[in-house]
């Protein structure tokens, strides 16, 4: 009988999936010129960081300090066994002042079913990270899952993680998430808006 309910959950996984995901992809779909999307990448971004900053107040003098930071929307679908998401954003280098447009997509695995959207910035303390970040599109994982576990170590409080250099804030409609982890994700220049 288990292993019944986990075949019939897989098939109807992989039945659904790529509807579901047409679904999310097709929502975020940008229309408008160029310098119309950029606008509104950079609307979304000034947005999410009065929000983050009337939550935490102290956040505006550890972005101002960072080497840069990033901030990206995200929208996710959580189907019986899988979880995709895609989103987009920007990486602002706070030494050049330039800003580098991006584009995000998650897959995961895990039981759920539901839609979330949430808002992730990330504050970059040091060169290397933002480097890091910027070349290889850095993917959180096991890392920022462990930080908020083990919150001695991480430095994690209630939406905010730290690792590596790099802190992470989630946030949602209500505010700031429990539990800020990217898992599986993956960040990539958007060459359309670049």
């Amino acid at each position: 009988m288990f292993n019944n309910f986990w075949s019939n959950a897989l098939s109807q996984t992989k039945d659904f999936a790529p509807a579901f995901m047409l679904v999310v992809l097709a929502g975020c779909a940008a229309t408008g010129t160029v310098e119309e999307r950029r606008q509104g990448v950079q609307e979304m971004k000034n947005e999410v960081l009065v929000n983050l900053y009337e939550m935490k107040p102290d956040v505006r003098n550890q972005i101002n300090e960072a080497s840069g930071y990033a901030v990206f929307s995200n929208a996710n679908v959580n189907i019986i066994l899988a979880s995709f998401g895609t989103g987009y954003g920007v990486l602002t280098n706070n030494q050049t002042m330039q800003d580098t447009y991006m584009r995000m997509g998650e897959v995961g695995l895990g039981i759920g079913a539901g839609v979330k959207d949430f808002r992730v910035v990330m504050v970059f303390h040091t060169n290397d990270a933002l480097d890091r970040f910027n070349e290889y599109g850095l993917a959180f994982g096991a890392q920022a899952d462990a930080a908020a576990v083990a919150s001695d170590q991480g430095g994690a409080v209630g939406g905010e993680v730290t690792v590596d250099n790099v802190t992470v804030y989630q946030m949602t409609e209500t505010g700031l998430a429990l539990q800020a982890t990217i898992k599986g994700t993956r960040f990539w220049e958007d060459e359309a808006l670049n």
